[in-house]
């Protein structure tokens, strides 16, 4: 089972996770709602796509675009597609 763990708190758990570019990618319904909101940053991969963000809080602490997911990524990235990967200080056990 992997989780993601910040600020002390588990906000994602899944034994369905992908491993890309040595990110861990949590499937969509696998990270807990109540934890992310959406941010209005976008970045660009060549070979992914366009990734969008989510920004993380917990118990009063925020974490600026702490995870990212590709809702729409390229064909060679399909298998990512709607999975949420992290960083910022978001720890990631497998």
């Amino acid at each position: 089972m992997a989780r993601a763990i910040w600020n002390g708190v588990v906000i994602a758990e899944s034994n369905d996770t992908k491993f890309v570019e040595g990110n861990v990618y949590f499937p969509k319904e696998a990270i807990n709602p109540a934890y992310f909101t959406d941010s209005s940053t976008h970045t660009t991969c060549p070979w992914k796509g366009q990734a969008s963000y989510f920004t993380i809080e917990v118990d009063g602490q925020t974490n600026p675009d702490g995870a990212w997911y590709y809702p729409d990524p390229k064909p060679a990235a399909a298998p990512i597609k709607d999975h949420v990967a992290f960083w910022h200080g978001v720890q990631v056990e497998r």
